[in-house]
């Protein structure tokens, strides 16, 4: 919940991958979307998600620029 707040502060959304396969390279993942353009700010190029919930937090203490 801290981390969703952090990325609404800088108009982004913490989206989480709905992939239920354990196997598959997104499962229990994260990426950020802008909130204007909806367009993904940050994730995996080969699934669209890809982040962990500690890259996510560097990215936006980093307040994107990674």
């Amino acid at each position: 919940m801290r981390l969703r707040r952090a990325a609404a502060r800088q108009r982004l959304r913490l989206e989480r991958s709905r992939m239920r396969d354990p196997r598959g390279l997104a499962f229990g993942t994260y990426r950020l979307v802008d909130l204007d353009t909806s367009e993904v700010v940050i994730s995996d190029q080969r699934t669209g998600y890809g982040l962990s919930l500690d890259e996510v937090e560097d990215f936006l203490d980093r307040g994107r620029r990674w």
